[in-house]
């Protein structure tokens, strides 16, 4: 059984593509520029007022940890942007018996599998 591709809709799900993870990258600097800042304030201010960190966090440690909580938001947020579209573009590309499944009076049209 064998299927074709059509150029126009390969093309069509390319550009969906680089959409997506042009909004996940976007959506994962916004939470690293966040983060970064809700970090150096507290990081930078217990190093001049903590006695402990002022001896025990080098520079070198205070961009350790402004870094990695950096990195995490950014590898979250992209990954939490990803899911989200692809849940949308799911619900979005599934048959009509598919989005069509809630039961009378539960007050949910759809699954929330298939929730955009």
């Amino acid at each position: 059984m064998s299927t074709t591709v059509s150029r126009a809709s390969l093309d069509q799900k390319l550009a969906l593509a680089k959409r997506c993870s042009r909004e996940a990258t976007l959506a994962g600097a916004k939470a690293a520029a966040v983060a970064t800042i809700a970090s150096a304030i507290p990081t930078l201010a217990s190093v001049r007022m903590l006695p402990w960190a002022k001896a025990n966090i080098n520079p070198t440690g205070q961009a350790l940890i402004v870094s990695t909580v950096a990195g995490m938001a950014y590898f979250i947020a992209a990954d939490k942007k990803i899911l989200s579209l692809a849940r949308r573009h799911s619900f979005d590309q599934a048959p009509e018996h598919l989005k069509n499944t809630s039961f009378q009076g539960t007050g949910r049209p759809h699954p929330a599998f298939f929730r955009p």
